[in-house]
C-alpha cells in the first residue's frame, strides 16, 4: 500500500563540527576520531593537487594543527605588514591518504574543520565538497557520496591566505586547528544536535531543559521525492522511504560519572527533515558553576532503534547549571551573588608556536592569568578555538564570544568585509550552534568596533597601521543616526542579534563599540541588551542617565603600552603615543615603559581604568586589553616592530610588572609584594621604585639597609613609589600589617653573566606527541641574582623523546626565528618550549652559551 508523506525542509543544512564529552582531550572512539596524524603539505599553488592520484611523495609530512606562516621569516615586504605580524602569508595545499572499512559502508561519513584560515577548500577523491572563506570558523563536509569503502581515499585542502592584509592583527596560516572524522548510523544526533538550558534554577534544585536533534541521513530516500515550490517534498511509498522508530534516552552525569536523573522519549523519525526532542530533568541539590568552584555536568544522548535495541548513536554534552544576569544598576550576579568580570582581551596566538592549536599552550596562558585573579575572557574578535572553550569551562572563565571584526565596511584591504554579505548569517549561526552548551560562555558579542557604527566611515585609504588607530578616535555628530531613524545600519544590528537569540535567548548580546554617543548606530537599534564600551573611559559615569536600564561592561579597556624589563624616568611623567593617530611615532629604544606611565590616547594607564570598574557597582567589569602581548598590530611603532605592547604578559609569557598590580587587587586572598624595577643602574642616579602590595597598612623600602621611609595606599591608590639615589648594593622592601611584617623582597646588584638557569613549568609531560614543557631561560651572575640586561645568545640542545617547538624572549622587535634551536635573552630571559616526541622516555634540555657556565634540565615524558 502506498501512501504520502509531506515533508516540510524548515531547517538550514547546516555541516557542523560533532560535540564531545572530551573534545578537549582529543578522544578517539567509533563516532569520532582524531584525524590530524600523516599529512602531506606543500607551500605553493598546483591545481591538479586536488586529483586523488597526484603524486605527493616530495610533500614534507607533519601532523596538524599548522601553521606555516610561523615557520617563515620576518620581512617588511611581507604584504601583511606589521599589523599581520610581518610574517609571510601565501597558498598552501595539505593531503592525506586513508582506508575506509568495507564494513562500514551504509553509514555516513563526515569531516570535521575546527578551523583553516582562510579561504580553504575542501576535496575528497577529486570532487570539490565547498568553500569557506572565513578562517575562525567551524565546518564540515559530508564524505559519504565519494567514499571509496574498503579502498583508499585521498582529501586534499588548499588553504588561500595569499591576499593580504586581511587581518588587523596576526592570522597564521593553514589548517591550525584540529581535524576530526566523524563516522555515523543514518539515524543519529544532528551535529551540534544538543541544546541544553537550566531554569528554576537554585541551591535545592534546576530544571533543565534538553533539546536534542535527531537526523536521518540516506540518499535513496529522496530520490523517490518531489519537491514542491514551496520548499517541501512529497515522497512516495513508506517502504522506498522507511520511517525509523527510535528511542531517546538522556542521562545526566555529574563530575564523578554517576547518573543523577535520566529521562526517555520514544519518536518516529523522518528522512531529511527536523526531528527535535524535547526533554527536562530536575536536579536535586545541583552544584552550580562559578568561577571558583566550575563544577561540569555531562548529558550522555544514547539513541537506540526501538525494534532491534540497537544503539545507533551515543553524543556526550558538557554543561553547567547556574543562574545569572546582568544589572543596570548592580552589574553582574552570578548565582545571585554580584561579581566584577575581571577579564581579559586575548587574540588567539600562541607566541611562538603561532596559531597552531596546542591545548597545553592555551592552558598555560589560562593558568598565568588566573593567578593574577582573572576570571574572564574575551575572545577578539572571531570565534575560538572549541579547546579554548573547553578549558574556560573546566577553569572558570566569564567567556565573551565574538564573531566578526567587521561587516559590510572593510578594515584592511582584503578582510572578511568581501564575503559578509553572503556568508554572514551561516557563520554566526555555526558559531552559535557549536558553542551555545558553554557554561563559561555569557556573553555573546557580534562585532567588534564595526564601522557600521556610524552613518559613513571609511577606511579603504588608510594604511593597515592607520585604520588601527583611527578606528579609536570618535567622528562627528553628522556621523551618528538622527532623532527618530533606524537606518540601515541599526537593521543590521538587528538583524544579527535577532538571529542569535533566535537560537539562544539565555544570554545577552553586545558589540564592542568605540563610539559612546548613544545615537551610535548600532545602540539605536534598541536591540544590544548589555552595552558595551571599548575605552572612552571618560564617558563611563554618564552611561546610566544616557542608557537608562541598561547594564553596562567596558568590553575592552586601557590600551596601556609596555616592553618587559623597559623603565622611563621620571616614573610620574604619562607618555601618550602616538599623540594622534595621522602623527607617527618614533622612539629609537622602540621600547615602551614598564612603569604604567605610557599609554595610547584613545586608553588610559592600568590603575586610571581600575579605578573607574572599582569604584562603580553599575559597571559589571572590564576585559583589559590585553592579557598577553600578541603578534601583530605593534602599535606605536613600525617597522621592525611586529609584535603588540599592550599584554599584561608578554609574548613569551612573562608577566609584566603591572601583572601584579591586577594579582593585588584581583587576588585578594593571595598575599603580594613586588617590587621593581632592578638595580643595576648609574652610581647617584635618582631611581623611581614602585611597589605593588596588598593585605597590608604600610610598606617600607631601604636601600643598604637604610630606610628610605614608610608609604601606604590611599583609597585609589595601587601602588608606592619612592625616588632614591642609586648606590650598588641590596634594595629591599618590607610589608607590614598591625605592625608585624606581612612579606619582605630584596633586589640585588647583578654582576656580570656567569651562568644560565633552566626551569620547567612542567618536568614530567605526556608522550602524545603534542605535550609541551615551557622552560624559562635566565643568564645569572656567579651569585644567582637575575643580570636585568643581559642579552647573550643562547644555543639550546634536546636529546631524547622530545623536540623543540619554539622559542621566544618577549622582544616585540627580535627579527630571530620562532622555529630555531638559538635565541638572545632579552632583558635577562628568553624561553625555549620542548614538545613530546610522541615517545615515551627521558628528554635532556642543554643550554650553552660563550663565557657562561652550561644548564641542563631532564623531562620525562611518559
Amino acid at each position: 500500500m502506498k501512501r504520502l508523506l509531506l515533508i516540510q525542509i524548515s531547517c538550514f543544512l547546516l555541516f557542523l563540527t560533532v560535540g564531545s564529552c572530551t573534545s578537549a582531550e582529543k578522544m578517539t572512539n567509533d563516532r569520532r576520531q582524531d584525524f590530524t596524524a600523516g599529512w602531506t603539505f606543500h607551500l605553493g599553488d598546483d591545481s591538479a593537487a586536488s586529483r586523488p592520484d597526484y603524486d605527493d611523495t616530495a610533500w614534507r609530512i607533519l601532523n596538524l594543527p599548522h601553521d606555516w606562516a610561523i615557520e617563515g621569516e620576518f620581512s617588511r615586504d611581507n604584504p601583511s605588514g606589521t599589523g599581520g605580524g610581518a610574517l609571510p602569508g601565501g597558498i598552501g595545499w595539505y593531503r592525506k591518504t586513508f582506508t575506509v572499512d568495507k564494513a562500514d559502508e551504509g553509514k555516513r561519513l563526515y569531516i570535521d574543520f575546527d578551523g583553516v584560515y582562510m579561504n580553504s577548500e575542501v576535496f575528497i577523491n577529486g570532487h570539490s565538497l565547498g568553500v569557506r572563506p572565513y578562517g575562525y570558523v567551524s565546518f564540515s563536509y559530508d564524505l559519504t557520496p565519494y567514499i571509496k569503502w574498503g579502498g583508499k581515499n585521498v582529501v586534499a585542502v588548499r588553504v588561500d591566505n595569499g591576499e593580504q592584509p586581511n587581518s588587523r592583527w596576526y592570522s597564521g596560516c593553514g589548517i591550525y586547528r584540529n581535524v576530526w572524522l566523524t563516522k555515523l548510523n543514518p539515524v543519529h544526533i544532528a551535529q551540534w544536535g544538543t541544546f541544553i538550558t537550566a531554569e528554576d534554577v537554585s541551591k535545592n534544585s534546576a530544571r533543565l531543559n534538553i533539546r536534542t536533534k535527531i537526523q536521518y541521513d540516506a540518499a535513496a530516500q529522496l530520490q523517490d521525492s518531489v519537491k514542491q515550490a514551496d520548499g517541501t517534498y512529497v515522497v512516495f511509498d513508506s517502504e522506498i522511504v522507511p520511517l525509523a522508530d527510535v528511542v531517546l534516552q538522556s542521562r545526566l552525569m555529574d563530575a564523578e560519572g554517576n547518573v543523577v536523573g535520566e529521562v526517555a522519549s520514544e519518536l518516529q523519525v523522518i528522512p531529511a527533515c527536523p526531528n527535535e526532542v524535547e526533554q527536562e530533568i530536575v536536579v536535586k541539590n545541583p552544584n552550580l558553576w562559578s568561577v571558583n568552584t566550575p563544577y561540569i555536568y555531562k548529558v550522555n544522548s544514547i539513541l537506540i532503534d526501538k525494534i532491534t535495541g540497537k544503539v545507533l548513536d551515543n553524543y556526550c554534552t558538557n554543561t553547567g547549571i547556574r543562574t545569572f544576569r546582568f544589572d543596570a544598576q548592580k552589574g553582574f550576579i552570578l548565582n545571585g551573588e554580584r561579581l566584577k568580570i575581571n577579564g581579559v582581551c586575548m587574540h588567539h596566538d600562541l607566541g611562538c608556536l603561532g596559531a597552531a592549536v596546542n591545548i597545553r599552550a592555551i592552558e598555560r596562558q589560562l593558568e598565568i592569568l588566573q593567578e593574577m585573579g582573572c576570571n574572564g575572557i574575551r575572545c577578539s574578535h572571531n570565534p575560538p578555538s572549541p579547546e579554548l572553550l573547553d578549558l574556560c569551562d573546566r577553569m572558570g572563565f566569564i567567556v565573551m564570544d565574538e564573531t566578526f571584526d567587521m561587516w559590510r565596511k572593510r578594515k584592511t584591504a582584503h578582510d572578511y568585509s568581501r564575503y559578509f554579505n553572503e556568508w554572514h548569517e551561516r557563520d554566526l549561526t555555526d558559531l552559535i550552534l557549536r558553542d551555545r552548551n558553554h557554561p563559561s560562555v555569557f556573553i555573546w558579542s557580534i562585532g567588534n568596533e564595526v564601522l557600521e557604527q556610524w552613518s559613513d566611515a571609511k577606511a579603504d585609504t588608510l594604511t593597515l597601521e592607520q585604520a588601527n588607530l583611527i578606528l579609536n578616535f570618535g567622528h562627528d555628530q553628522s556621523m551618528l543616526a538622527k532623532e527618530g531613524e533606524m537606518s540601515v545600519n541599526s537593521l543590521l544590528t538587528k538583524k544579527l542579534a535577532d538571529m542569535v537569540k533566535a537560537l539562544d535567548s539565555t544570554r545577552p548580546v553586545t558589540a564592542g563599540c568605540n563610539e559612546p554617543n548613544p545615537n551610535n548606530h548600532l545602540f539605536r537599534s534598541g536591540v544590544l541588551d548589555l552595552i558595551g564600551f571599548n575605552y572612552h573611559d571618560d564617558w563611563f559615569a554618564g552611561v546610566p542617565e544616557k542608557f537608562p536600564g541598561k547594564p553596562f561592561i567596558v568590553a575592552e579597556s586601557v590600551s596601556a603600552l609596555m616592553t618587559r624589563g623597559y623603565y622611563r624616568m621620571p616614573s610620574d611623567e604619562t607618555v601618550i603615543c602616538p599623540e594622534r593617530w595621522d602623527k607617527p611615532y618614533f622612539d629609537d629604544s622602540f621600547s615602551c615603559s614598564s612603569y604604567d606611565n605610557c599609554h595610547v590616547p584613545w586608553g588610559n594607564s592600568h590603575e586610571g581604568t581600575m579605578r573607574h570598574v572599582k569604584n562603580n557597582d553599575f559597571i559589571s567589569g572590564q576585559y583589559v586589553w590585553t592579557g598577553f602581548d600578541y603578534l601583530g598590530e605593534p602599535t606605536p611603532y613600525g617597522w621592525p616592530a611586529r609584535s603588540s605592547y599592550f599584554g599584561i604578559v608578554d609574548l613569551a609569557g612573562f608577566p609584566k610588572d603591572v601583572y601584579y598590580l591586577y594579582q593585588s587587587e584581583w587576588h585578594p586572598e593571595k598575599k603580594v609584594l613586588h617590587l621593581f624595577p632592578h638595580w643595576n643602574w648609574t652610581p647617584g642616579q635618582d631611581i623611581d621604585m614602585w611597589a605593588y602590595y596588598n593585605n597590608a597598612d604600610e610598606v617600607e623600602l631601604f636601600v643598604n639597609g637604610e630606610s628610605q621611609g614608610v608609604r601606604t595606599k590611599g583609597k585609589d591608590d595601587f601602588h608606592v613609589v619612592w625616588r632614591v639615589k642609586y648606590e650598588p648594593g641590596v634594595v629591599k622592601v618590607v610589608s607590614r600589617k598591625d605592625g608585624k611584617a606581612v612579606l619582605e623582597k630584596e633586589i640585588h646588584t647583578a654582576g656580570e653573566p656567569a651562568q644560565i638557569r633552566l626551569t620547567a613549568d612542567r618536568n614530567e609531560i605526556k608522550s602524545d606527541g603534542r605535550d609541551l614543557s615551557f622552560v624559562t631561560v635566565e643568564v645569572l651572575d656567579k651569585d644567582g641574582n637575575l643580570c636585568p640586561n643581559a642579552d647573550n645568545q643562547i644555543m639550546f640542545d634536546v636529546q631524547g623523546a622530545g623536540f623543540i617547538a619554539g622559542v621566544d624572549n618577549g622582544s616585540p622587535v627580535s627579527m630571530e626565528k620562532f622555529k630555531a634551536d638559538h635565541r638572545k635573552a632579552f632583558y635577562g630571559k628568553c624561553l625555549v618550549v620542548v614538545q613530546s616526541d610522541g615517545k615515551s622516555g627521558g628528554i635532556k634540555l642543554t643550554a650553552t652559551s660563550e663565557g657562561l657556565k652550561t644548564a641542563v634540565t631532564a623531562i620525562k615524558a611518559k
